[in-house]
């Protein structure tokens, strides 16, 4: 079954992250209730960091135990560093709810060895998800948001990890900021039941136009992700989505 794309325009940032925070917890109850579990990948960010901070306010109660939290991509930095995904979903998230620390699956960015941190995660994946070589675990729920250039994850235009065909995880170089990026790959993106991208702000508009309603050769990374069985669902608010005709 192809994907299904929904697009959702929120009046203001704040209706973005309620409307995202009620997508979350609808997700979270109905693959608890079919599943007994919920499986995300979380993003980095200002965007998703609202998201947390929302879900950690207005949902502190909720069966976290049954939740495993997953990163989409990670800066190869230690987790203490400013610049951490997991720093900042830890103090926008983690210390405010109940969550067993066995829930939540970091990446070991202070490796020095960035494709060392990347192959220890790709094993972590497949341990938790008891997959096989070949195979790619299904999340419920992988949470991604779009930069200036484009790019979602850590997968930046002309970045070699945009070929990557059957490694869950890996080590991108990306020139422009001179470093290493930890991230999932196209095919597990592409395998989730639900992605959605959350994007905020009159700063996307232009090239949030050219993702969803333009013709790029190649297509920029945003435009790749297609789950080949699953939901597709971006939530903009009006800001970002000023330059859509449709």
């Amino acid at each position: 079954m192809p994907s299904t794309r929904s697009i959702e325009v929120l009046a203001t940032a704040a209706d973005l992250f309620h409307a995202a925070a009620e997508e979350f917890v609808g997700l979270a109850r109905g693959a608890i209730g079919a599943q007994g579990r919920f499986t995300v990948a979380l993003s980095g960010g200002s965007t998703p960091k609202a998201l947390y901070s929302l879900l950690a306010s207005n949902y502190g109660d909720f069966v976290w135990n049954r939740v495993f939290l997953f990163f989409g991509d990670e800066r190869h930095v230690p987790p203490t560093d400013p610049d951490s995904n997991y720093r900042m979903v830890q103090e926008s998230l983690l210390a405010k709810i109940a969550i067993p620390g066995e829930n939540v699956f970091r990446v070991a960015a202070e490796n020095p060895d960035a494709a060392a941190a990347a192959s220890d995660y790709e094993g972590q994946l497949r341990r938790f998800f008891e997959i096989e070589s070949g195979e790619f675990p299904r999340f419920d729920l992988i949470l991604l948001g779009m930069g200036p250039d484009g790019h979602t994850a850590s997968l930046f235009p002309d970045s070699p990890a945009l070929d990557e065909r059957s490694r869950l995880v890996v080590a991108n170089w990306v020139a422009k900021f001179n470093t290493h990026r930890i991230t999932f790959t196209f095919p597990v993106l592409n395998r989730a039941a639900e992605v959605m991208f959350m994007v905020s702000g009159g700063d996307k508009a232009d090239m949030l136009h050219q993702v969803l309603e333009g013709k790029n050769t190649p297509p920029l990374p945003s435009q790749r992700v297609q789950p080949s069985d699953g939901k597709l669902l971006w939530m903009l608010d009006e800001a970002a989505a000023a330059k859509l005709t449709r």
